[in-house]
């Protein structure tokens, strides 16, 4: 395959030669074919997907003002609005220089009204938005005629969006414009992804048929290669265990000449990572890194340009403050998180495109494929959970295919030096993080059928073959479509009665259409799939006309996010602005609390939302563990402190789970090492303190990290039976009762209502408040439970609930794997291994996001305490990146 010569003259004038990938994808598009590129990034992925469309556009000739051939050509869609305005000034780079006649335009949240209404008008030939607006494009009406010229559309880093409700609208999306344009070419990039035919069969508009020649024109495997052992393959769902009762049916047989073909890239130059080890000493504990802050100011001092990656918005704070405390230099240092205005961020954004900052200190917003000034150095600040994010961000420095990424990984604490490393030799591997397979929600699928309603009238039959067309609805069954539809027209059985549910209605002919223009305009208003999370006043609760009445909210003690009261139930204490409350309730947007003066607090709190750490990577980690050979790649004192692990206590194999106990002070401790996550581990807590309560032990309170829990009670625990204590069936009767308590329900509730459309948060004029939301929410949820508890929302905020906030799947599987392979060691005080988790005990929330933390209890003292008689003795001063 060769380029066409206006196209090859282009690529000869700047010194370049296509890639073979590059040639793939354009002899894909020849084919006909739907392609998935899985390529490293500075490889000219972007450039790749485009091409196609750039020659064919190239050879169209002159643009038809009107009729046939006059639409969008090809529409691109990006999971960032940042990235779409970056790929807009690089794609008219060869557009200008080759001298081609091609009308580009960006369509995002931010693009002003009036050119939006242009847009529509005249559209351009290339279009670049967001999978919000193609859900807002298939609500309008005569969207079957704007897009009846449409060639292909591209989908960019695909990975961080196939997966999740985004994703699921997304694929309805692409359903939908294919029937518009049955002629469609459907392209995917991106640079990481661990399973490409799963991609590929997500991709794929209808159950896949076998792929069409793997690796593309150069033949299969070309370029590639798997470098970790393959997993065993996921059960099938089955319908009566799948908590989103989506029913299952036989597929339809595979249809001819519908497969994708995956396009593989060469391999790049290996990036050059870098563990710091601060002067030498790796932190017992900590969360922030901030022990290497002067290190990490020196090595921006040596960069051109530096992007200090930190995971929350509370952290890149945090460290900007940190750094800007000692830029005794004062280096241009900027910084970039989701809570920033627009106008903010677009201001970091140019100042790094003109080569003004020499860093900038940033969250995800800047993970995917941005170009963006001559960043040279990727820092990433503790751990990045996961290999692909690791990869994505390297990517970002350099960004050329055949020169080497720099980038130096800060690990705030020595499980995190675990990690860091088990990252760095996953990125050497090529291997990148499991992707978990998805059965498309509920509440997404009923905003689709409410949006194709507002465009055209549909016939029920029609639009069924059409969904389930779209991967991640395949196995729909025709009933539980009905239902979608009977829920979008009547709000459900329990709610049919109220007129403000009844969304669309048939017309003479049998169709179903949108009621009326007005609730039409209201959809368009509130499409999309994301749900801000929310916060919570916390207030003083007080009984209204004496103690037989409701519990109102008094003096206003603070706010903090609402996820940390949903998992919660009334009584648990906690620690808030330096008191301990115990929780009452949450009543409209505020948590009720009264004062627990002189009462442990069971749950801690701590410092904002976190990303878990990656299956695949926490797999890598406990083989780490494991394996003492592999520990003489780690720094001196972390291998010290693994062989003390050994002496005092047991060293954790991959596939069983270390259980301590030990007295210390008036408590009895439990500490676990199951390595799966913040997320799992908080919900296995839940459930043990539970059992541990029926069993008379007197569980008094939890914490948990991404390796460790740690349990803590008024009686020993030596003697249970740790088999019955870890039994899987705590998934069942525990669980239920746990979310009978908790309101966890009501605000996962919430958020698929949104999702769903049957509660709208904007509306003409005006906007509903989160009070307003969650008032209207919590009156349905309620009324629902009483008299539909199979109502569809109510299943699907289980299904939530079970996948995201409780993590369900991953703790069946560690219960799964450690049964009848504990390990118990009755221990005389604290190990090394439970250090990092005991010093999270008493720390406290002062309030917002922003909040500092603190440490309540001696560091100190418990790292003498654990210390004690080792040789050779340590100080314990390695403790200052806990604070």
């Amino acid at each position: 395959m060769s380029l066409p010569p206006l196209f090859a003259d282009w690529f000869a004038s700047r010194g370049w030669a296509p890639r073979r990938h590059q040639l793939d994808m354009i002899a894909a598009a020849d084919a006909g074919s739907h392609a998935l590129l899985v390529a490293p990034t500075g490889g000219g992925k972007t450039l790749a997907g485009f091409l196609p469309s750039l020659i064919d556009l190239a050879e169209r000739g002159p643009r038809p003002a009107f009729g046939p051939g006059s639409g969008i050509h090809t529409l691109y869609v990006s999971p960032l609005k940042a990235l779409t305005t970056d790929v807009e000034r690089n794609l008219m780079t060869p557009i200008r220089e080759i001298g081609l006649n091609i009308h580009v335009e960006s369509r995002t949240g931010d693009t002003k009204q009036s050119k939006k209404q242009r847009q529509r008008d005249n559209p351009p030939d290339i279009l670049l938005t967001t999978p919000e607006q193609l859900a807002l494009f298939c609500a309008w009406g005569g969207a079957r005629a704007w897009f009846a010229d449409l060639k292909c559309i591209v989908l960019d880093e695909v990975h961080a969006i196939w997966s999740g409700k985004r994703g699921d609208l997304l694929n309805l999306a692409l359903g939908r414009l294919q029937s518009f344009s049955p002629g469609l070419r459907r392209v995917a990039l991106s640079a990481t992804i661990d399973d490409p035919k799963l991609i590929a069969e997500w991709l794929a508009p209808r159950f896949p048929s076998p792929l069409a020649g793997e690796g593309g024109p150069s033949g299969p495997d070309e370029g590639y290669e798997d470098t970790h052992p393959p997993r065993p393959p996921a059960p099938a769902p089955e319908a009566e265990s799948d908590p989103s009762s989506v029913s299952l049916r036989e597929p339809p047989s595979p249809a001819r000449g519908e497969g994708v073909v995956i396009v593989r890239g060469d391999p790049g130059a290996p990036p050059v990572i870098d563990v710091l080890v601060s002067e030498g000493r790796v932190p017992w504990a900590g969360h922030t890194g901030q022990h290497a802050i002067p290190e990490v100011y020196a090595a921006i001092q040596r960069a051109n340009l530096a992007l200090i990656f930190v995971n929350t918005r509370w952290q890149s704070e945090f460290v900007f403050q940190q750094l800007w405390a000692i830029n005794d230099d004062n280096l241009p240092i900027g910084l970039h998180h989701g809570s920033l205005a627009t106008e903010q961020r677009r201001k970091v954004e140019a100042a790094m495109a003109r080569g003004d900052l020499r860093a900038v200190v940033c969250t995800s917003t800047l993970d995917l494929g941005i170009d963006w000034g001559d960043v040279d150095l990727v820092i990433q600040m503790a751990a990045p959970k996961g290999s692909s994010r690791l990869v994505q961000r390297i990517g970002r420095a350099n960004h050329r295919l055949d020169e080497p990424s720099r980038a130096l990984m800060v690990p705030a604490s020595r499980f995190e030096l675990l990690e860091c490393q088990a990252a760095k030799e996953a990125v050497a591997d090529n291997a990148f993080d499991w992707e978990p397979h998805h059965i498309g929600t509920l509440d997404t699928l009923a905003q689709h059928v409410m949006g194709v309603a507002c465009s055209e009238p549909f016939d029920m039959d029609d639009l069924y073959a059409e969904v389930t067309g779209c991967a991640p609805y395949r196995a729909l069954t025709y009933e539980a479509f009905e239902e979608v539809v009977d829920f979008v027209a009547t709000g459900g059985y329990a709610l049919r009665t109220y007129d403000r549910f009844a969304r669309i209605v048939r017309n003479a002919d049998g169709r179903w259409t949108v009621r009326n223009q007005q609730i039409a305009q209201r959809h368009r208003m509130n499409v999309g799939a994301i749900v801000a999370a929310g916060t919570l006043n916390v207030k003083v609760a007080s009984r209204r006309g004496g103690a037989s009445k409701q519990l109102i909210g008094g003096r206003k003690v603070g706010e903090a996010e609402e996820w940390y009261f949903e998992q919660l139930s009334p009584g648990d204490t906690f620690i808030f602005a330096g008191q301990v409350w115990a929780f009452q309730g949450i009543v409209g947007m505020d948590a009720l609390v009264t004062h627990a003066t002189g009462q442990d607090p069971k749950i801690p709190s701590w410092g904002g939302a976190q990303f878990p750490l990656g299956t695949s990577l926490a797999v890598r980690v406990r083989a780490m563990v494991q394996d003492r050979d592999h520990w003489r790649v780690l720094p001196p004192d972390v291998q010290e402190w693994l062989e003390l692990q050994d002496k005092r206590s047991l060293i954790p194999d991959a596939d069983s789970l270390l259980v301590e106990t030990f007295p210390r002070g008036s408590r009895h401790f439990l500490i676990a090492y199951p390595f799966e996550g913040r997320i799992a581990h908080s919900t296995l807590c839940m459930l043990l303190t539970r059992r541990l309560d029926r069993l008379g032990v007197g569980p008094l309170g939890f914490v948990v990290t991404d390796y460790s829990l740690a349990i803590w009670s008024i009686r020993p625990m030596d003697h249970l039976d740790w088999d019955a204590l870890f039994q899987p069936d705590m998934l069942g009767d525990d669980l239920e009762a746990w979310l009978e308590e908790s309101f966890m329900m009501k605000r996962t509730f919430r958020n698929c209502a949104l999702v769903s459309g049957l509660i709208e948060r904007r509306q003409p004029g005006a906007e509903k408040t989160g009070r307003q939301v969650t008032f209207s929410t919590d009156l349905i949820y309620d009324v629902l439970r009483r008299h539909q508890p199979d109502h569809l929302l109510l299943r699907t905020a289980r299904a939530d609930a079970a996948s995201g906030l409780l993590d369900v799947a991953r703790l069946g599987q560690l219960l799964a794997r450690i049964a009848g392979h504990i390990r118990h060691a009755p221990l005389e005080r604290a190990s090394p291994f439970s250090v990092p988790v005991l010093v999270m005990i008493g720390r406290e929330r002062v309030g917002g996001d922003a909040a500092d933390m603190i440490l309540e209890a001696s560091a100190q003292e418990l790292i003498d305490e654990v210390m004690e008689d080792a040789h050779p003795r340590q100080d314990g001063a390695e403790l200052m990146g806990a604070v």
